[in-house]
């Protein structure tokens, strides 16, 4: 690795420039932080988080929606541990739960699945959240339900995809990044081709990395490989994991149940073609089609910076409420909730003795 961090540090000398680079993955910030990856670069290169947390972006009426759900008659919600915590307009599902709503975790939807199959009385609904690492798997559950006839299983479907947040990111004239670290996991799914409108239309380099140090490292030396020679391209440290064509039976599979939609990012807005709705053959498992339920759309906290941050506009600790107001045991946004949040990282690794954030801007 040493001979990485030089080259890195001689790349950066020869760019002459404050370089920022967005590692979308929320994996990556975490990754980040564990192996020290920010004291070994030159301090000219500021890494920001982008959108790549699941639960960071899932809007708050999408939380209070599937508490509306948990309220009918006869229904168990199911949902990923995460999300329990995240704050709804009102309460989150943990407090819903205690409130005597049939909220339960799952660590998959099959087991959803399974819980649907020994109820066969009651509705059981996944609350199906994430990015196209998840979505194929519940992809797969609904084609289960269909082969066995388990025709008490729903879904209330949130899953986002994550190029065309990439491409909303690009078009915000508040945001400035020159370069992307690309998502390991989503990548071994949809392969590489949905990314080069980054180096067609926008000549923004990129590279799919792992999550080892010497992976986010050589990522980076890639990425300013790609700034010092000004080119552009879709570039592939992760080939040990990710092949170019992604995996064709997942993206197959994915795509014979859903089709885009546009989606509300938590902090972001509506970003277009970028969430996942079932297509109309399956609409039968659409829970909202089974119930009316009309949510209104919920407030953002006041003072959470949350939207700027998985914008890279800002970095955690430029939040008023960072580790005052907002902290893990009691967050105030969604990035603190999940531990891919950026802000419960930045928490967990620096903590509250924090250096002022200026200090971390020096890049700029």
């Amino acid at each position: 690795m040493n001979r990485t961090i030089q080259a890195i540090k001689e790349l950066m000398i020869s760019i002459g420039r404050p370089v920022k680079l967005m590692e979308v993955c929320g994996t990556h910030t975490v990754a980040i932080f564990r192996h020290g990856i920010r004291d070994l670069l030159p301090k000219e290169i500021r890494l920001l988080s982008g959108p790549g947390c699941p639960v960071c972006v899932t809007s708050i009426r999408d939380v209070d929606t599937a508490i509306e759900i948990a309220k009918q008659y006869d229904v168990i919600v199911t949902t990923f541990g995460d999300m329990m915590r995240v704050p709804g307009d009102r309460q989150t599902l943990s407090q819903a739960k205690a409130e005597g709503g049939d909220i339960r975790i799952v660590y998959s939807p099959l087991d959803a699945l399974k819980l649907a199959e020994k109820n066969p009385s009651r509705t059981v609904v996944f609350f199906a959240t994430g990015f196209e690492t998840t979505s194929p798997l519940v992809a797969g559950t609904l084609a289960e339900a269909e082969a066995r006839g388990i025709l008490n299983f729903f879904i209330y479907s949130v899953h986002k995809t994550v190029p065309p947040a990439l491409n909303a990111l690009l078009n915000a004239p508040d945001v400035q990044i020159d370069g992307f670290i690309l998502p390991g996991h989503v990548s071994t799914i949809i392969g590489l081709k949905p990314y080069a409108f980054l180096a067609a239309d926008y000549h923004k380099p990129s590279v799919v990395t792992g999550f080892d140090a010497a992976d986010i490292l050589n990522g980076v030396l890639m990425l300013l490989q790609q700034i010092a020679g000004n080119r552009a391209a879709v570039e592939n440290e992760y080939a040990k994991v990710v092949k170019e064509e992604g995996n064709p039976r997942a993206v197959s599979l994915l795509h014979e149940f859903f089709e885009p939609e546009d989606a509300y990012w938590r902090g972001i807005g509506v970003l277009p073609g970028s969430g996942l709705r079932l297509k109309e053959r399956y609409r039968h498992r659409d829970v909202m089609k089974k119930y009316t339920i009309i949510v209104p759309e919920g407030q953002e906290p006041k003072a959470c910076s949350c939207g700027d941050v998985l914008k890279g506009i800002k970095i955690p600790t430029d939040c008023a409420l960072f580790g005052k107001a907002c902290t893990p045991d009691k967050p105030v946004g969604a990035c603190m909730v999940s531990t891919e949040g950026s802000c419960a990282a930045y928490y967990k690794y620096i903590g509250t003795a924090l250096q002022p954030a200026a200090d971390l801007k020096k890049g700029d």
